[in-house]
């Protein structure tokens, strides 16, 4: 009695100070003790020696329940144990996610110890500092399973983990020093149950709740958001309770200013948006009184699981990559004074299937075609693929946007002179589509390259056309004609081989070009018109040999 009564005088100034704020549900006194069930089968001394601490036994616990028979305890009836009397022990929180580069320092002690690398599995005991670094976050869960999410540029330092014994209250409180952190909190399950962040300016409490603590950086004040349940906050000489869609700010020193009503949700610009298919471009429309955007998704079965965050002034945003799963995507406006408002969510689901490799056209390629062909790969149990062509890299307004059941694709479409970029996806038999491969630049000229031509041979009153060979199964057509037109032909002939011969012509000048024939049939933009000049030497010269400079262009 006299220790539940020291007890007791000690928390009565905090609990003032609170003035209620964590709603406990009951009277002071009787929130010292923690009320337990008889079940069939219990005893007195089973049940002291499962929950009281060392020094206090069974006989302390009839006397303070007044109970008359030791050797009977009607099932359903309640017993009280007084807080004080309960065995406490260490109950370390235990690392479920990590992402990115996190560090756990050991608690203070004479010699220093190095910091470890924090990893998945690995507990964390009272007086650890976790943090996190750029882009990086760790998700721990504590003994009732209440979970915390620190986010990047983050310090935690945790002051208590401890577990009273088997009654299921857990007292956890930490320190954050720095940075940002996602709480969801199980409700109590008695009332030593305590879960307190401290930030440089302010204490959070709560007894079951989803809710969102930073400490501000860089002079800005420390902001607490209440998503879920209630969060009594406390700093210099005031305190404020906040109810769900309400925050507050505390500067050093200060007392946390008045509730305030968070931010709206934003809403999707565009609700079919595909997030399936990576890279994503997220789009929202502007929140009244917001100056910034935080994204962030998380694994939609453990939202407290961080695959990617982000702070963003657009409205608009590219997410490259993700690891496969059901995934969830949240935006919340920011407002000047800090705090972050309400999420708006979206699920979907990222499946594994890795983009075709690409063939052509080649990383940085000039090509001297205005409908380029497109060649790729295919992976086992990939049915289709989807190609994307754009000007942008982007590809926020795709010029081809197709599906191809083969592994190659020529555009019907002629692309004008310029740069491009091209992807590529895969789709499988059960219509799941993969992320797209890396954007590859080529560009598509309007003046093909030299060929390095040979110039033409006269002898014997023939004439011999050579250029340079192109790709393995192409053809060329030749056309010679006296007009640059080409309106009338001499000759017009589709050969195998970059060589023509032919009967040697009449005197004066004459106009040849030469067209690419691909394999597939398309034929591309004849070359430039090539000018050949034959004197009456070459005409008349029987058994006479001459040359005379040509330069052809595919």
């Amino acid at each position: 009695m006299r220790a539940a009564r020291r007890l007791a005088a000690a928390r009565r100034p905090f609990a003032a100070a609170l003035g209620g704020l964590l709603l406990l549900g009951s009277g002071l006194a009787q929130a010292e003790d923690w009320a337990y069930r008889v079940r069939p089968g219990d005893t007195l001394w089973d049940l002291g020696a499962k929950h009281l601490k060392v020094g206090i036994n069974w006989r302390k616990l009839q006397e303070y329940n007044r109970i008359a028979d030791p050797y009977h305890l009607p099932p359903g009836s309640r017993m009280q144990f007084p807080i004080g009397w309960l065995r406490i022990e260490p109950a370390k929180a235990r690392v479920v996610a990590v992402r990115g580069a996190v560090n756990l320092l050991p608690p203070a002690a004479a010699t220093p110890l190095p910091a470890k690398l924090v990893s998945e599995g690995m507990h964390i005991g009272i007086g650890s500092r976790l943090e996190t670094g750029p882009g990086a976050s760790a998700t721990l869960e504590f003994a009732d399973g209440s979970r915390l999410l620190v986010q990047d540029n983050s310090s935690v330092v945790f002051d208590q983990l401890s577990s009273y014994g088997s009654t299921g209250m857990v007292d956890t409180r930490m320190r954050l020093r720095r940075g940002r952190t996602l709480n969801r909190v199980i409700p109590a399950k008695g009332p030593a149950s305590r879960y307190i962040i401290d930030t440089p300016s302010a204490t959070s409490s709560v007894r079951g709740t989803h809710f969102r603590v930073s400490a501000g950086d860089e002079g800005a004040p420390d902001a607490t958001e209440v998503l879920e349940g209630k969060v009594a906050v406390g700093a210099g000489p005031g305190q404020v309770l906040l109810r769900p869609g309400y925050g507050t700010v505390a500067a050093a020193g200060a007392a946390p200013a008045a509730p305030i009503a968070l931010l709206p949700a934003p809403s999707w610009a565009d609700a079919d948006t595909r997030l399936e298919q990576l890279p994503a471009v997220l789009a929202w429309a502007p929140v009244p009184g917001a100056v910034a955007y935080r994204v962030e998704v998380v694994r939609d079965d453990a939202p407290e699981v961080l695959l990617f965050e982000t702070r963003t002034q657009d409205t608009r945003l590219r997410i490259d990559d993700l690891p496969a799963g059901r995934q969830r995507v949240r935006v919340r406006a920011v407002a000047d004074n800090g705090l972050g408002g309400r999420d708006s969510e979206r699920s979907f689901v990222v499946h594994d299937l890795p983009p075709p490799l690409t063939i052509s056209p080649l990383d940085g390629q000039r090509i001297g075609l205005p409908r380029p062909r497109f060649e790729w790969t295919l992976a086992q149990g990939v049915e289709r693929t989807r190609l994307q062509v754009a000007a942008d890299e982007q590809f926020a307004q795709p010029l081809i946007d197709t599906e191809v059941d083969g592994q190659r694709f020529r555009p019907s479409l002629s692309l004008p002179a310029g740069k491009y970029y091209w992807r590529v996806a895969s789709r499988d038999a059960q219509g799941r589509i993969g992320r797209f491969g890396n954007a590859l630049p080529f560009e598509v000229s309007d003046a093909p390259a030299d060929p390095g031509l040979e110039a033409p041979q006269a002898a014997q009153g023939r004439l011999t056309l050579r250029w340079q060979k192109g790709e393995p199964g192409q053809r060329y057509r030749v056309q010679i004609a006296r007009k640059p037109d080409f309106s009338t032909l001499l000759l017009e002939e589709v050969v195998d081989v970059p060589q023509i011969e032919l009967k040697r012509p009449g005197s004066g000048r004459w106009y040849v070009r030469v067209q690419t024939v691909e394999d597939d049939g398309y034929a591309a933009p004849f070359g430039p018109s090539q000018e050949i000049r034959l004197p009456c030497r070459l005409c008349y010269g029987a058994g006479a040999a001459g040359a005379v400079l040509l330069l052809l262009a595919l």
